[in-house]
This record gives C-alpha cells, structure tokens and sequence, in this order.
C-alpha cells in the first residue's frame, strides 16, 4: 500500500483524489495539508507541512505554485518522493526542484491526464508533417475559478509542438496591442475561463484550405487524480532524479 502526504487536500482535487483513495486498497493517506485546514474524516489535516507528524511515503501536491519550497524542504529533509501536480512555478521555483531532484525523487508534469500526453505526442507529429505551411494556435478553457493563464497544459503542448519545429517558436498570448500580420513562427495560446469547465484543450493547424485538429476534454476531475495515484505508486521506490508522464507510461508499456 501507497502512504499518502497530500497537500492542497481540501481543494476540488484534493477532495476527489481523499475519495478514490478512500475507496482503493492500494493507497492510504496518512495525512492532509491545506490552509483551510477543516478536519478529514480519515487523516489529521495540518495548516502547514511543517507541522506533518510521523512523515512517511509520498507527497503528493495538489496546492499552489508558492508553496513547492516548503515542501520540497521537508521532502528533503524527511527523504520522501513528491508528486508535484501544480502549475505557473517561477525560475527560481523550477531550479529548486531541479535542485531537490538531485536528492529525492520527483514526478512533475503539467498535467496529470493519460489523454493528454497522448495529445501531446500526436501534436508533435502532426507539427513535424504540416510545419512548413500550416499556422499554429492553442486553446484552452477552465473554470472561472483557475488563477492561471494560459494553463500548464497549454505550455506543455506548446512545448512539445516547439520541440517538433525546425525554426525556433514564438509563443503569442495576445494580439489586441497589435496591428499586424500573423507570423509564420508564432504559437498562438488563448485562455478562456468560465463557469466549471474541468478542462479542454484544442490544437489547431490551420493550412490552405484545411484544418487539422487534435483535442481533449476532460469531464471530470478523476482522470486527473488517478493520474496522480499513479505517478505516487509508481515513485515510491524510485532514486533521486525528475519523472514525468511520458517516461511513466513508457516503464509501463515496456518502451
């Protein structure tokens, strides 16, 4: 069984992943951390990671970008794995965990989703074939509640859409200030926010005379928390170093 520090707990993903955990046989959590710290029926909740009595197993964040420090410290300091399921970290945020990664390990992906790495990988061929006369735009859409924009997962496609070109991409969130042309190296990447939307995402290759389009929809926030599951079984015994979905699935799919 999977011991379980999640942190982030009372939110809306930290709620549907305490369920499934609940109602598994695989995993167990042994405490929440979260600044509501409103009791859980089946673990202390603690308003600060600091305060965590008795730490053991996996971390699992599901909190807020500010927060990664705290948490990695006391990853560090206790030698526990953390799965890092937040968003919008800053420079200085990002080379912390590339620094605590040479210590414990760590699972970090923009988005916990099957689908969407899967979305991933097909827009990265889809841009290798139609790069030279097809333009390129991203749109995502959440609820009005996400503080974020554009959405991690947003970046990830970009990412990975970048990583297929042969010229260096240009990621264009706006083009209201602006008078002028499209350019052919620009990644357009536009958020919309709205009622509960759990999460959409649409690659658009726009050419002459035809649209290709790659996208996902997720309908509830269980394929999220799965996800996360699985990424905590899957690094409980691994070294020190980054994880991420791609290298989950291929480990698993033996590729």
């Amino acid at each position: 069984m999977t011991e379980i520090i999640l942190t982030g707990c009372n939110g809306k993903m930290g709620q549907v992943i305490s369920d499934m955990a609940r109602n598994s046989d695989k995993f167990k959590i042994i405490a929440g951390v979260d600044i509501n710290n409103s009791p859980a029926p089946d673990f202390h909740v603690y308003s600060e990671i600091s305060g965590v009595e008795n730490p053991n197993g996996v971390i699992v964040d599901f909190s807020h970008h500010t927060l990664t420090s705290q948490i990695l410290d006391f990853a560090v300091l206790h030698h526990l794995p953390v799965v890092i399921a937040t968003t919008g970290h800053t420079e200085e945020e990002l080379l912390k965990i590339s620094n605590a990664a040479k210590k414990i390990p760590i699972f970090k992906t923009a988005n916990m989703s099957l689908g969407i790495n899967l979305i991933a990988e097909l827009a990265k061929k889809a841009a290798d074939i139609l790069q030279d006369s097809f333009d390129i735009e991203i749109i995502e859409k959440h609820h009005n509640q996400k503080l974020d924009a554009p959405s991690g997962t947003a970046l990830l496609l970009a990412d990975a859409i970048s990583s297929s070109l042969s010229y260096d991409a240009e990621y264009t969130y706006d083009r209201h200030t602006k008078r002028e042309k499209r350019k052919r190296e620009q990644i357009g990447i536009h958020s919309i926010r709205g009622g509960t939307i759990v999460g959409e995402h649409e690659v658009i290759f726009a050419g002459p005379d035809e649209i290709v389009t790659v996208a996902h929809r997720a309908d509830s926030r269980r394929v999220f928390a799965k996800g996360a599951l699985s990424a905590a079984e899957y690094l409980y015994e691994k070294e020190p170093g980054i994880y991420d979905m791609p290298t989950l699935l291929a480990e698993k799919l033996n590729v």
